[in-house]
Order: C-alpha cells, then structure tokens, then sequence
C-alpha cells in the first residue's frame, strides 16, 4: 500500500460517521440544559405534546381593528352553527361551542388520536368599545366572522401633526 492510499483510510478511519446538524447540536444542548427533556425519550410526553390539548380546546382568533370597527375572526372547524354561543360586551367577546364525534369505532385500538370532540371557550378582550346593538355574524366552512361597529367615542381618527 502507497503513502497516499494509507492516509487516505487513515483519514476515513478517524472521520466520525455522522456530522450533527445544527439542529441536532441545539436539541443535545437542550437535554444538557434540561435533564426533563430526556424523558420523552422514554415515552414521556414532550411539553409541547402536552399543551398540544389546549390549542384544540381554544380556537384560533384574529383581531382586525379597523377606522369603524373590529371585526373578529374565529376557526371553528367541524363546529355547526346551532353549537356556537356568543356573547358579547362593550369590550370583550366571547364565544363557546361544541364539538361531537357521532361515529363510535369498537373495533380495535387506537395508535394515536388527535380529533378532539368537547366543549370550548374563548373570551377576547377588544381593543375598543364596541355597540353591541349593531353587531354582525356570519359563519362560512368553519370560519366565524364578527364585526363589530365601534361606538362613536372610541372610533379611530388620524391627528396631523402641525
């Protein structure tokens, strides 16, 4: 075997098989950090799969704050429009559902399950007041639209500067 052939499986022997990605490098820095973390290697549940519930549980809002009005949007999938309940105050707004599973399944077990059936609640505190007289619903595909007319001494207005 020639010099150059030698170092060459030198070199090869000595390279560790597998570079870490950055990635990898964070996640080890983490279990060094936080000695809890290590236990979702041994079927714990992760901190993020255990407040993975409450995102089900609570649904997804947007805020619009507009010149005249708020208008609230709300993701309500597989939720009907008789199952919604809102509630509304000068400056907040509340909304509550429910979801339901008719469909039972007896036969075998289950691997993993994320659809969640039950009740929820979400109250939103608006960045105005709003006339709660005029307020306007609509509900399309699981998505909940409010607007809300702001009461004429909380209405936006654009001051120019001298």
């Amino acid at each position: 075997m020639d010099q150059k052939t030698k170092k060459s499986t030198e070199l090869e022997k000595s390279a560790p098989s597998h570079l870490m990605t950055p990635f990898e490098e964070l996640e080890r820095w983490f279990d060094e950090a936080m000695p809890l973390r290590r236990l979702h290697r041994w079927g714990w549940p992760s901190l993020g799969e255990l407040t993975r519930p409450l995102e089900r549980i609570a649904p997804r809002v947007n805020v619009i704050d507009r010149d005249d009005e708020i208008v609230v949007r709300v993701e309500v999938p597989g939720v009907k429009k008789e199952d919604l309940d809102i509630t509304l105050t000068d400056n907040t707004v509340t909304i509550k559902g429910e979801t339901r599973r008719e469909e039972k399944e007896e036969k075998g077990d289950y691997y993993r399950c994320e659809i969640a059936s039950g009740a929820f609640a979400r109250t939103v505190g608006l960045p105005n007041d709003v006339d709660t007289d005029k307020a306007k619903s609509s509900f399309k595909d699981g998505l909940l639209e409010l607007k809300l007319p702001k009461t004429s001494k909380t209405k936006r207005r654009r001051i120019k500067l001298d």
